[in-house]
């Protein structure tokens, strides 16, 4: 009990420094659950020690092991959720693609977007690619650059590649409207 007593302190601490960056990134909040559910085990440690001392109920270590499994499953679900997600390149939750798209279809020029992607590189960086229908031809670097700055700073998207294509009949096979 006493070893679990300490487990508490210095788990708890440990969590207390990850719980400013759990939000933002999906490393720090996996670190930051494994430490509240260490510090939630030897608290349940603790506490079943204490009651199967005074009491003698045997049968309160299995069913503390099982509430302790019970919490530590609960609370790592969204983790493996966002985790799968990320695996499979889904579109990051934070990213609306509608909204995306509504931006890219606004810039000057631009009469349709097809072929749009966007993916998580890792837990804090996201890249998208696109056609864009643009008639009067490749606009210049200067479009190229303000439209990977809007979409940064729009929806933190830092890696975009764009193409650009002159009409919708000579555009790619992949013309049909999709979002994956």
């Amino acid at each position: 009990m006493i070893v679990a007593a300490i487990g508490i302190i210095i788990n708890g601490a440990t969590a207390w420094l990850f719980a400013s960056g759990r939000k933002g990134d999906l490393n720090i909040r996996g670190a930051f659950l494994h430490m509240v559910a260490d510090a939630a085990v030897s608290a349940g440690v603790v506490v079943a020690g204490l009651v199967i001392f005074y009491t003698g109920w045997l049968w309160l270590d299995p069913l503390t092991s099982l509430v302790i499994v019970g919490v530590i499953v609960w609370g790592t679900w969204g983790l493996l959720r966002d985790s799968l997600a990320m695996s499979v390149d889904a579109v990051p939750t934070s990213i609306d693609p509608q909204a995306v798209r509504s931006y890219l279809s606004s810039c000057a020029g631009v009469t349709a977007v097809h072929d749009l992607h966007i993916w998580p590189l890792s837990t804090t960086e996201n890249a998208l690619t696109a056609h864009l229908v643009l008639p009067g031809g490749h606009p210049g670097d200067e479009f190229l650059l303000k439209a990977a700055s809007e979409l940064k700073q729009r929806f933190g998207i830092g890696h975009t590649t764009l193409q650009i294509e002159i009409s919708a009949e000579t555009a790619c096979h992949l013309a049909p409207d999709h979002v994956v």
